[in-house]
């Protein structure tokens, strides 16, 4: 640190969020400590190649590469002054009275805060589909990071399946690299679509990208498909059964789907810390509540999609934010945020119309047969979740602890929201009602022997 009065301020993750937030404490004077599971700064959407990638930005980043490259020039220019400790492919797996248990190449090790501020992004948000357990079912960011990390698409013929910007973006970023995407299946209807005109009206240039990135994609484009089951063989996924909008089946072959219906908040370590958590009915999910500059109690601030979903420039102002609360909280100068805030509220009005035009797919997923699999790391049915909820009262907790959705290696992060529903349509009730899986430690998985050297 830079001295032994100043306090201990650590950041968790190095995307947007985190950059700009241990960015805005360096200016500061403050010496933060940055933690990612990252080789190198950027996180999911600014993700950098390995050394020797021959792809440019621009063909890696589309229209944010100014973006990305003044990111990593900044973070690597604090991080090469030492005006900041980067902790690099370490994991947060455990909180506990002001200690991060930090997981890396060396094992475990413990590293006190004063000061935390969580900047843990968002994961997909997935929903099950019939067939979706077996080999060749990625998530769409899943296809993303091997498109920009090591340049290759992961299959030969190719189908995107879930609804939302990131459905048509990696649609169209596959196509761009020449692969041969067959299909790409919107869950939306155009009509529904249309009920968050207002709302993507606050960012109008962002909306007529996306617009564009989708007519680029020209008849693989579908809208308001009905996903009936994935095939496959001893080899892995060979086709997909879908209906169009106009009720006809149709089947796809191919050998690789990516699924998504944008994104679910990664919370587990503000679950861990204590966050108090609000079922948002919007994006049907439940996320942890701050103030409007991010505090969440306790010395704990959040930003980015780990706490709202307003994307990549709206994680990055957030950052701003939550370091400017945090400078105020410790009595230093703070840099003024009320033109951040105004922004953040435009921002807010165009995620909540991505909310409305490409909804989560409930119903699609109450009404799963009961032989799907929910729960693909523990292999858990939705009629075993539902015979949960018979029995659990509707909790989800109890139904977590009955059926063991949620207890497998993604603790949840890819069944929960699914078996919430399930629960909610067994029980008679409203998914906020149900509850949330609580967060347990490790929240990723760890070796035993990283403990052992815990120190």
């Amino acid at each position: 640190m830079s001295g032994t009065s100043s306090p201990r301020i650590v950041v968790v993750g190095a995307g947007p969020a985190g950059i700009r937030a241990a960015a805005t404490l360096v200016e500061a004077g403050l010496h933060p400590v940055v933690i990612d599971e990252g080789q190198q700064a950027g996180g999911q959407i600014y993700r950098r190649p390995p050394a020797g990638f021959i792809r440019t930005p621009e063909e890696l980043y589309g229209s944010e590469a100014a973006k990305a490259r003044a990111l990593h020039a900044l973070f690597d220019r604090l991080a090469e002054e030492g005006r900041l400790t980067y902790c690099a492919r370490s994991s947060v797996i455990a909180v506990h009275e002001g200690r991060l248990h930090v997981l890396g190449e060396g094992g475990v090790q413990v590293i006190g805060y004063d000061r935390l501020i969580l900047a843990t992004g968002a994961s997909d948000r997935v929903a099950p589909v019939p067939g979706w357990q077996y080999a060749g079912v990625y998530s769409l960011g899943a296809a993303q990071i091997a498109l920009k990390a090591q340049g290759v698409a992961l299959g030969r013929r190719i189908v995107l399946i879930g609804s939302g910007p990131l459905l048509t973006l990696v649609g169209a970023q596959l196509v761009k690299a020449g692969a041969d995407v067959a299909a790409v299946l919107d869950t939306s209807s155009w009509r529904q679509q249309t009920r968050g005109f207002w709302g993507l009206a606050a960012r109008p240039i962002v909306a007529l990208r996306g617009l564009a990135l989708r007519a680029g994609l020209g008849r693989r484009y579908q809208a308001g498909v009905k996903l009936e089951q994935i095939e496959a063989d001893a080899s892995g996924v060979t086709a997909l059964l879908w209906r169009d909008a106009g009720g006809r089946q149709r089947r796809t072959p191919c050998d690789m789907i990516g699924m998504g219906w944008h994104l679910r908040a990664e919370t587990h370590l503000a679950d861990l810390v204590g966050c108090t958590f609000t079922y948002d009915e919007p994006w049907r999910q439940w996320l942890p509540e701050t103030d409007e500059m991010g505090r969440a109690g306790n010395g704990v601030y959040l930003a980015g999609d780990g706490v709202r979903l307003l994307g990549a420039d709206g994680a990055e102002i957030a950052g701003g934010i939550a370091a400017a609360a945090c400078l105020a909280d410790l009595g230093r100068p703070a840099p003024a945020v009320g033109a951040d805030l105004r922004k953040l509220a435009r921002l807010e009005r165009f995620a909540r119309g991505l909310a409305r035009a490409f909804p989560w797919p409930f119903e699609m997923v109450r009404t799963l047969p009961d032989e799907a699999i929910v729960c693909r790391c523990e292999n858990i049915t939705a009629g075993a979740v539902r015979e949960g909820a018979d029995f659990g009262g509707g909790e989800a907790n109890r139904v977590k602890s009955l059926s063991r959705a949620g207890m497998g290696r993604c603790q949840g992060r890819y069944c929960q929201l699914a078996a919430v529903e399930l629960v909610a349509a067994q029980a008679g009730c409203t998914p906020d009602a149900v509850g949330h899986f609580r967060g347990q430690a490790p929240v990723r998985p760890a070796p035993i022997g990283a403990f052992l050297q815990e120190g």
